[in-house]
């Protein structure tokens, strides 16, 4: 006859839960696995299958009754550190989608928005262009998967404990998050330049013959010439995409050391 006593049952509860907990994080802030677009029940039932498949290789989980104030504090944890690995990922397409905004002011689309479910809010056209281009640049190079992967690695460099969490960790992901200003720029620079060129002619046009209505002129102008050099520049910038998702994966590694104390 089998018997399971009280800390077993609590041992293969915890083994699934606080997992669990940490995976539901992760995909309510995640890039594509987190979007608003895919039902709750789905994301659901996907967290509940990557915990059970690694719960067997987590180790022991701490002696704690799961309806605690000690177990539900570890679960409280797990649900701030996936949400902290969530946006670390999230702060890479915010980068993308800040060049648009940068791009769609250069060629006077600011005011071309449309509302945006997966943001909330209205989005620049140029943005969810891009954003949708980086997209599909992440799931071509499997980074849906690398980033499944990093983020179960760091059961290994934090896992699951009674103790509080390090308050340098914070730290880290608030300072990653300037890239999506610094790599906002830099994806935007190239289409900037040639824009603020044109914007800088069309000025010196204005004031050699001042009968021209550069205002007339200047938007048909600034706006073709801003479409063919995105249609040039944004198939470029792939190897830009690939080391900005690439520093998203590291910086994951990061904030869960910093968060563990090492």
């Amino acid at each position: 006859m089998i018997s399971v006593d009280t800390a077993q049952l609590y041992a293969w509860i915890n083994a699934f839960l606080w997992p669990f907990f940490r995976i539901l994080g992760l995909l309510a802030t995640a890039p594509l696995l987190g979007e608003s677009t895919i039902p709750k029940r789905v994301k659901i039932g996907f967290a509940a299958v990557v915990a059970v498949a690694i719960a067997p290789t987590l180790g022991t989980m701490p002696d704690v009754p799961t309806a605690s104030f000690a177990g539900i504090w570890i679960a409280v944890q797990q649900v701030f550190i996936g949400i902290a690995l969530g946006l670390t990922m999230r702060i890479v397409f915010a980068a993308v989608q800040t060049a648009g905004e940068f791009i769609g002011l250069q060629m006077g689309l600011s005011f071309a928005s449309f509302f945006d479910p997966a943001t909330g809010a209205n989005t620049a056209v140029l943005s969810r262009i891009m954003n949708m281009f980086a997209m599909l640049v992440f799931m071509a190079l499997n980074g849906h998967l690398l980033m499944l992967g990093g983020f179960i690695r760091t059961f290994d460099i934090l896992p699951i404990g009674i103790g509080a969490l390090d308050t340098n960790g914070w730290g880290v992901l608030i300072e990653w998050s300037s890239q999506v200003m610094v790599s906002g720029m830099l994806l935007a620079l190239p289409l900037i330049i040639v824009l603020l060129s044109i914007n800088l002619a069309l000025g010196i046009l204005n004031r050699t013959a001042q009968q021209l209505s550069v205002f007339a002129v200047g938007f048909p102008i600034t706006l073709s010439v801003g479409l063919i050099v995105l249609a040039v520049v944004l198939p470029q910038s792939t190897p830009f995409l690939t080391r900005l998702f690439d520093s998203g994966y590291a910086a994951m590694a990061r904030l869960a050391q910093a968060l563990a104390g090492s």
